[in-house]
Order: structure tokens, then sequence, then C-alpha cells
């Protein structure tokens, strides 16, 4: 099993983003899988940003993130992408992507002027 994120950097507040999470060696088809980010900020705790559902792809996020970041999945390419909108100096954290408990090595993103 192997996730891997990619797509953070450096973004000036309001710009945007689009992480991307590739998963690969489930013993299942992907679209079977539920898919959620997170992201830990230094000295806090990992909190759940998004989330979709397998197949049909309902989504939920944080309060936080409502209105601004949008899950999405393209099963046949096995990926989960997270747009991020109007981006604050507060969604500074490390994300991460998780599938069935697999977890990748997370992607920086850091909102500062």
């Amino acid at each position: 099993v192997h996730v891997v994120e990619s797509g953070g950097g450096l973004v000036q507040p309001g710009g945007s983003l689009r992480l991307s999470c590739a998963a690969s060696g489930f013993p299942f088809s992907f679209s079977f899988y539920a898919v959620s980010w997170y992201r830990q900020a230094p000295g806090k705790e990992r909190e759940l940003v998004a989330q979709i559902s397998s197949r049909a792809g309902s989504t939920a996020y944080a309060d936080s993130v409502k209105g601004r970041f949008t899950i999405s999945r393209d099963n046949p390419k096995n990926t989960v992408s997270l747009q991020m909108n109007s981006l604050k100096p507060e969604d500074t954290a490390v994300y991460y992507c998780s599938v069935a408990a697999s977890w990748g090595q997370g992607t920086q993103v850091t909102v500062s002027s």
C-alpha cells in the first residue's frame, strides 16, 4: 500500500493550491475506499480537513474550510485532489492523505506574505 501527496508549496494569503493524493497497492478497487485529508500545524494536533466517500463521492468538510476547499476523486487514476482557495495563514500546515488507514508522508502548505 502506497499513498503519496503532492502539490504543496508557498502561497500568499488569498491564493490557491491544489493538492493531489495518489494511492496504489490496495487489495480492492480504489473506488471502494473513502479518502480523507488531514493537516497538522506546528504545536497542534492533526485535524480532519475533508473526506470523500467511496464510489458516489459524498463529501464532508471541517467548518474552518467549508466554502474554500473542495475534495474530489478520479477513481480510474486512483487519485484524490484537494482544491484550496482563499487560503489563509492559519491554513499553514503539513497536509496528509489517508486511505484505508494508510498514510502518506505529507506535503507542506505555507500561506504567508
